[in-house]
């Protein structure tokens, strides 16, 4: 049995995050072919097999956390290495491996609880193209994550069912993959050129997540410079392509639709709203529609939590492996006034008021594909360091389009950051069926008349927006001053007062 390990990372790099698995339990691989691919803070680094055999076990899956050294998978030797070889060695194998040339379908994947449907977002192959068994073949937008299809067979993709645009069903078939006159077609073109094997062109198939990325900001893969094995393209290519002056020029290629003057419509650029925006268009306009909203505002010193902080942030990393930020300490003073007013914690069931005894926080984060809400439970139960630790792994997760539906589900209360763009004032709309979210804004040295003096002190507006059906003025008022006065004076968190 081979172990198959976290490599070095990079100088003062401790941890990566497990992005892709290319092969899964049971597949035959060959020695130097791509295994999975990770993610640090920088860079990806891909995983190489240390030696031909079968995949036995993944031990750390898709969006762990792993440190220098760790154990990813083993590999296991012996007979369940023959397909390997097999495959690449001489033309007269690959008839026998095609399997009697039968088709095989592409279907929709699982796509979470409650999904029902999803919108076909892009197509990285094209009919008549090879595809090797796994390699992605298209992506799928859900009301809040996108999924990737795997190829389930090697061959041909023959043909493509559901182009882009497309909104399908969760039993929907995407395309056809051609299995006889793939096998026949790809053996021919590999037995002149002995050297190249099914390894050696896998290696060059671009990273997954850089043909998202590449997608979603509209980039011509022949624009960007592959830094990987053999040229592959990676995530950090492309985001390094995308801030190039001369990126975004290629990115214009639709055609403007909108009836406008002539002049105009050549200026413009008519773009489908994607499965996600449309989501968020409903619900944040339903929630106007059925949430009697209002706002309500106040302004908090900032003064004992950023000495607080400077104080202890080196300590605070050193012992848990995390930044401490002002996140924990606002979810804290969310959490210690939620129960002195419930009602914000609550929520409407019809002529029922159903009053939480715990607290899913939600933390809206901001997406390249939009305004995503990822929740962390029982955030009324953690220390400190275990809510920046769930903030910092959710966010990563935002970013990188891999949270679950489940991971965004049944948030109690939430708080929205504005500040992180520079917000002075906003007034955040409900998350339903909520009845409260926090809006925080830009810190901002003011002067402030204190003891009779002019001092200049770093100022945040605070913002609550609630539903005044559930959430009288009163209670809202009282819950903003209960966080304004746990944020002025940290010591009354330790206390609870």
């Amino acid at each position: 049995m081979t172990e198959v390990r976290v490599p070095t990372l990079g100088e003062s790099v401790t941890e990566a995050t497990v992005a892709t698995w290319f092969k899964k339990p049971g597949d035959a691989v060959a020695v130097d072919e791509m295994l999975c691919e990770l993610e640090t803070d920088k860079v990806t680094v891909e995983v190489p097999a240390p030696a031909a055999g079968v995949l036995g076990e993944i031990v750390a899956a898709e969006g762990d956390t792993v440190g220098v050294d760790a154990l990813l998978a083993t590999l296991v030797a012996g007979d369940g290495a023959a397909p390997a070889p097999a495959a690449e060695a001489a033309p007269a194998a690959a008839p026998a491996a095609s399997g009697g040339g039968e088709a095989v379908d592409v279907m929709v994947p699982t796509l979470g609880e409650s999904v029902t449907e999803a919108t076909v977002s892009t197509w990285f192959k094209a009919v008549g193209d090879t595809v090797a068994q796994d390699e992605m073949l298209c992506e799928l937008e859900t009301d809040k994550v996108s999924v990737e299809v795997p190829a389930p067979a090697a061959g041909v993709l023959s043909e493509i069912i559901a182009p882009e645009g497309t909104t399908v069903d969760a039993t929907a078939k995407l395309a056809i993959i051609g299995g006889a006159s793939g096998a026949a077609s790809a053996a021919p073109a590999a037995a002149p050129a002995a050297a190249v094997s099914p390894a050696a062109s896998a290696d060059v198939e671009n990273a997954p997540s850089a043909n998202k990325l590449m997608a979603e900001k509209g980039i011509n893969p022949a624009s960007v410079t592959g830094t990987g094995r053999d040229g592959r393209i990676m995530k950090e290519d492309v985001m390094k392509a995308a801030l190039a002056p001369a990126a975004p020029a290629p990115a214009v290629a639709a055609a403007p639709r909108a009836p406008v003057a002539a002049d105009d419509a050549a200026r413009e650029e008519r773009v489908k709203m994607t499965k996600m925006r449309q989501t968020i268009a409903r619900r944040l306009k339903d929630s106007q529609n059925t949430a009697a909203m209002l706002t309500t505002y106040n302004e908090v010193d900032m003064t004992e939590v950023m000495a607080l902080r400077n104080q202890y942030k080196g300590d605070f990393e050193k012992k848990h492996g995390v930044r401490l930020g002002f996140m924990s300490f606002f979810t804290k003073a969310c959490v210690h006034a939620l129960k002195e007013v419930p009602e914000v914690n609550a929520e409407i069931d019809g002529t029922d008021i159903v009053y939480k005894n715990y607290v899913h926080m939600g933390v809206a984060a901001g997406t390249p594909q939009g305004l995503v809400v990822p929740v962390i439970r029982d955030a009324d139960a953690m220390s400190f360091a275990e809510i920046e630790k769930a903030i910092s792994e959710k966010g990563r997760r935002a970013r990188d389009g891999k949270l679950s539906m489940a991971e965004m589900q049944g948030g109690t209360f939430t708080i929205s950051n504005g500040g992180v763009y520079g917000s002075l004032m906003s007034s955040p709309i409900l998350n339903p069926p909520q009845s409260g979210i926090l809006g925080m804004h830009k810190i901002q040295d003011r002067p402030m008349a204190i003891n009779g003096q002019v001092v200049i002190r770093p100022m945040m507006y605070l913002a609550l927006s609630y539903d005044h059906r559930i959430v009288d003025g009163k209670g809202a008022v009282t819950f903003l001053v209960r966080v304004k006065e746990a944020l002025e004076d940290p010591r009354r968190l330790l206390m609870d007062l």
